[in-house]
């Protein structure tokens, strides 16, 4: 091809010969989705094609509308343009979007983690010439823990609050990373209570045949045997009158955000665990590198480090300017006819994810100036040492890990 086979329009990435939008944030007439988070599938589009595993999903949260689900690495042609879709290891569902058009194959990632875990198929590398990436956690700073780390963590700090007679309050994302945690989780220490817009998402996830442990909603628990439970809900209940039920309890945040020096202590929790359903740095590389692709473009998170990053190893890298943001916006809001997510909380959420997103930027900006006072030798990465994980992080992990 001599022009670029994906662009930007105003209503999102356009597939020019396609003529089809991926992932766009305003109505279109085709729209390839590739995972169910508000941020990349919305209302208004006359035609949706998804992975298979997602399409539950995504009319659990978009209602009824006209869609049709690919099976993973089934194709379809649309105006020359054959698209498949390959697992993405974000969500249920989520896929990357290959177009191979006259010799020219280009991958759109849309969310990714290279971590496998239980509740979704894992990535899966697709070779391309070109390879348009996701960057939320785009900065050197960012390496997870092990995901069983991290499980065996929390498990201990509900375990512990169990014996001391208080309820364990996990706030996480309601799609996808309730999900993640709950599948990690040793349900012998107590009853695992769910939020009404994360119970919802367990039933889709459990007819999409992925194993969760027993879950209820806190109407059907003892008030005695709330002192066990733990109980997972989105970012949105915090301060809530519905998490005002717990009484006395110990309240925790899991997000890749809680490697942020401060994060904890923004959101007003008593721990913080690092997990994250996106991506870290040697992630990022790693996916990149097995693609293939000679040209990579850079979409939402830390773009510009990560553009100045691959151009220091020798590829060719430019950004895309979306309208993409945080999975978490997805739960200032309720699943359409849940009623206990407390409009109350949304404002905090609101402003914790301004803080979060102003020390994120803090990051980038200090990574941006390590990146650029001097050239980055091939196979080091650039350091961000201001923004270190500080011991108010909240979590327990070892030096190096997020």
């Amino acid at each position: 091809m001599t022009s670029d086979m994906v662009v930007v329009r105003k209503e999102g990435l356009y597939c020019v010969p396609g003529q089809f939008y991926i992932d766009p944030w305003r109505p279109v007439e085709r729209a390839v989705i590739t995972h169910a988070h508000g941020d990349h599938a919305r209302g208004g589009h006359r035609h949706y094609l998804a992975a298979a595993p997602g399409v539950g999903v995504l009319k659990s949260r978009l209602g009824d509308i006209h869609i049709d689900g690919l099976a993973y690495g089934e194709t379809v042609v649309h105006n020359g343009v054959t698209i498949s879709l390959h697992p993405a290891g974000h969500v249920l569902g989520s896929a990357q979007v290959r177009m191979a058009y006259r010799g020219e194959v280009w991958v759109a990632s849309g969310d990714y983690k290279v971590e496998a875990d239980s509740t979704c198929t894992p990535f899966e590398p697709v070779r391309c010439d070109t390879f348009i990436t996701e960057s939320t956690f785009g900065l050197p700073i960012y390496r997870w823990q092990p995901q069983e780390e991290v499980y065996a963590d929390i498990n201990d700090w509900w375990r512990a609050n169990a014996e001391q007679g208080r309820a364990s309050v996990m706030q996480c994302y309601s799609f996808g990373k309730a999900q993640r945690i709950l599948s990690g989780l040793e349900p012998d220490i107590g009853p695992i209570v769910c939020h009404g817009a994360v119970q919802t998402l367990n039933t889709v996830y459990r007819d999409s045949g992925v194993w969760l442990p027993p879950t209820v909603m806190v109407g059907d628990v003892a008030k005695e045997d709330l002192k066990r439970a733990l109980v997972i809900a989105p970012p949105s209940a915090a301060g809530s009158p519905w998490v005002k039920r717990f009484g006395d309890f110990s309240d925790a945040f899991a997000s890749g955000w809680m490697q942020l020096r401060g994060a904890r202590r923004r959101r007003g929790v008593d721990r913080g665990f690092v997990l994250s359903d996106h991506a870290d740095w040697p992630g990022l590389m790693q996916a990149i590198s097995a693609t293939g692709a000679e040209r990579v473009i850079v979409t939402h998170g830390s773009i510009a480090v990560l553009v100045r990053w691959l151009q220091q190893q020798g590829l060719q890298a430019s950004g895309f300017d979306t309208e993409y943001g945080d999975d978490e916006a997805d739960d200032a809001a309720a699943a359409p006819g849940v009623s206990d997510v407390a409009p109350a909380g949304a404002a905090g959420g609101a402003a914790a994810r301004a803080a979060d997103a102003g020390a994120a930027g803090a990051a980038s900006r200090a990574a941006d100036g390590a990146t650029g006072s001097k050239p980055v030798a091939a196979g080091t990465a650039p350091v961000a040492s201001a923004a270190a994980p500080g011991p108010d992080s909240g979590s327990a992990p070892g030096a190096g890990h997020a």
